[in-house]
């Protein structure tokens, strides 16, 4: 290991390791660094497993990530989209951004089907309709601040970006916890809540 940032460490990983143009392989050879050398902030396998598989029950064209962090849950999203869907996923800190362009571009995924935008949450929701063309989002995965759950799913209720029976999947809502957002999507009359249980990742 180098003085490098543990990111740049992994790319360089990823770089010497991954099949280019495989989604697959990306993401397993991401799971091995974070096995065997550094922990990854990351959805991992075992709660990837759930976020494809109720991906694959809803089929949505359009979809938000808040949160991209490393690239991984970009990955996980956009190879189980049906063809023509599209992916946005928000990213806040510039460094991991610029490292999660990396993973996806090698990952094989242009811009027309993956958009990665740096900038926080707050932010970035209210300009999704008028900048980047998102007139309302079928299926969203929170994996960013625990904090911020609750005030972008209002966020996103206040400016009409949910379509008709959107499905948002929120990752770690027990530990290290989302009471705020879990107390709201429990008792607000508009949602029906399911949790998922899983093991932390790695």
């Amino acid at each position: 290991l180098s003085s490098a940032p543990r990111e740049h460490r992994a790319l360089q990983y990823l770089l010497a390791h991954a099949v280019p143009g495989d989604p697959r392989h990306v993401l397993l050879t991401l799971d091995q660094w974070s096995r065997r050398c550094e922990h990854l902030s990351c959805v991992g396998p075992d709660k990837g497993r759930v976020v494809e598989r109720v991906l694959s029950a809803r089929s949505p064209r359009r979809v938000l990530g808040l949160g991209t962090s490393c690239g991984y849950g970009a990955v996980l999203l956009a190879r189980a989209l049906p063809p023509g869907a599209r992916l946005l996923t928000v990213e806040r800190d510039p460094q991991r951004a610029a490292m999660a362009e990396k993973v996806i571009r090698l990952a094989g995924f242009d811009e027309s089907t993956v958009e990665l935008i740096v900038g926080p949450s707050e932010e970035v929701i209210p300009q999704l309709r008028p900048r980047h063309g998102l007139d309302a989002a079928d299926f969203i995965l929170m994996e960013h601040g625990k904090r911020c759950y609750e005030r972008d799913l209002r966020l996103l209720e206040r400016h009409r970006l949910l379509a008709a029976g959107a499905t948002v999947l929120a990752d770690h809502v027990l530990f290290p916890g989302a009471p705020r957002f879990l107390r709201y999507a429990r008792t607000c009359g508009r949602f029906r809540c399911r949790l998922h249980r899983a093991s932390l990742e790695y």
